[in-house]
Protein backbone atom coordinates (compact mmCIF):
# COMPACT_ATOMS: atom_id res chain seq x y z
CA UNK A 1 0.00 0.00 0.00
CA UNK A 2 1.23 3.53 -0.97
CA UNK A 3 0.81 6.70 1.57
CA UNK A 4 -1.61 7.73 1.42
CA UNK A 5 0.25 11.43 1.03
CA UNK A 6 1.79 10.33 -2.13
CA UNK A 7 -2.08 9.21 -3.38
CA UNK A 8 -3.89 12.05 -2.01
CA UNK A 9 -1.27 14.39 -3.89
CA UNK A 10 -1.49 12.53 -6.95
CA UNK A 11 -5.92 13.75 -6.60
CA UNK A 12 -4.76 16.86 -6.14
CA UNK A 13 -2.98 17.03 -9.20
CA UNK A 14 -5.92 15.28 -11.31
CA UNK A 15 -8.17 18.06 -9.61
CA UNK A 16 -5.97 20.94 -10.80
CA UNK A 17 -5.65 19.49 -14.40
CA UNK A 18 -9.50 19.46 -14.73
CA UNK A 19 -9.36 23.04 -13.16
CA UNK A 20 -6.62 24.43 -15.61
CA UNK A 21 -7.86 22.56 -18.71
CA UNK A 22 -9.48 24.76 -20.56
CA UNK A 23 -7.21 28.03 -20.19
CA UNK A 24 -3.74 26.27 -21.04
CA UNK A 25 -5.49 25.09 -23.87
CA UNK A 26 -6.76 28.27 -25.11
CA UNK A 27 -2.87 29.51 -24.35
CA UNK A 28 -1.19 26.70 -26.23
CA UNK A 29 -3.52 27.54 -29.33
CA UNK A 30 -2.57 31.04 -29.11
CA UNK A 31 1.06 30.25 -28.68
CA UNK A 32 0.98 27.50 -32.00
CA UNK A 33 -1.00 29.82 -34.07
CA UNK A 34 1.09 31.19 -37.15
CA UNK A 35 -1.36 33.58 -37.56
CA UNK A 36 -1.21 35.59 -34.37
CA UNK A 37 0.95 38.31 -33.44
CA UNK A 38 4.55 37.28 -32.50
CA UNK A 39 3.95 39.69 -29.29
CA UNK A 40 0.64 38.33 -28.38
CA UNK A 41 2.26 34.60 -28.70
CA UNK A 42 5.09 35.52 -26.47
CA UNK A 43 2.74 37.43 -23.92
CA UNK A 44 0.85 33.70 -24.05
CA UNK A 45 3.88 31.69 -23.14
CA UNK A 46 4.42 34.04 -20.28
CA UNK A 47 0.96 33.57 -19.19
CA UNK A 48 1.52 29.67 -19.80
CA UNK A 49 4.83 30.01 -17.30
CA UNK A 50 3.08 31.39 -14.67
CA UNK A 51 0.63 28.85 -14.51
CA UNK A 52 0.80 26.17 -11.26
CA UNK A 53 3.12 23.04 -12.34
CA UNK A 54 0.62 20.73 -11.43
CA UNK A 55 -1.69 21.81 -13.85
CA UNK A 56 0.19 19.96 -16.58
CA UNK A 57 -1.32 16.84 -17.52
CA UNK A 58 2.06 15.48 -17.58
CA UNK A 59 2.50 15.80 -13.49
CA UNK A 60 0.01 13.02 -13.03
CA UNK A 61 1.09 9.47 -12.00
CA UNK A 62 -0.51 6.42 -13.19
CA UNK A 63 -1.64 4.47 -10.09
CA UNK A 64 -3.30 1.57 -8.65
CA UNK A 65 -6.85 2.63 -7.67
CA UNK A 66 -6.82 -0.82 -5.50
CA UNK A 67 -3.04 -0.41 -3.53
CA UNK A 68 -2.06 3.18 -4.80
CA UNK A 69 1.03 1.26 -6.35
CA UNK A 70 2.50 3.23 -8.84
CA UNK A 71 4.66 1.15 -11.11
CA UNK A 72 3.77 -2.42 -12.76
CA UNK A 73 0.28 -0.23 -14.11
CA UNK A 74 -2.61 -1.53 -16.37
CA UNK A 75 -3.65 1.40 -18.28
CA UNK A 76 -6.69 -0.56 -19.29
CA UNK A 77 -7.57 -1.99 -15.84
CA UNK A 78 -6.29 1.19 -13.62
CA UNK A 79 -4.69 -1.66 -11.36
CA UNK A 80 -1.32 -2.99 -10.45
CA UNK A 81 -0.01 -6.51 -11.25
CA UNK A 82 0.05 -7.24 -8.37
CA UNK A 83 -3.64 -6.23 -7.47
CA UNK A 84 -4.75 -7.83 -10.56
CA UNK A 85 -3.20 -10.97 -9.57
CA UNK A 86 -4.59 -11.29 -6.53
CA UNK A 87 -7.97 -10.32 -7.48
CA UNK A 88 -7.98 -12.68 -10.25
CA UNK A 89 -7.23 -15.87 -7.98
CA UNK A 90 -9.91 -14.58 -5.54
CA UNK A 91 -12.07 -15.08 -8.99
CA UNK A 92 -13.43 -10.94 -8.15
CA UNK A 93 -12.21 -10.17 -11.88
CA UNK A 94 -14.74 -12.12 -14.53
CA UNK A 95 -13.15 -13.66 -17.24
CA UNK A 96 -9.80 -14.00 -15.41
CA UNK A 97 -8.82 -17.73 -14.48
CA UNK A 98 -6.06 -18.44 -12.72
CA UNK A 99 -3.29 -19.73 -15.33
CA UNK A 100 -0.72 -22.66 -14.27
CA UNK A 101 0.69 -25.72 -16.18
Amino acid sequence: MAKTSSVEKNNRRRKMVKQYAGKRARLKAIIQSKTAPIEERFAAQLKLAEMPRNSAKTRIRNRCEVTGRPRAYYRKLKMSRLALREMSNQGLIPGMVKSSW
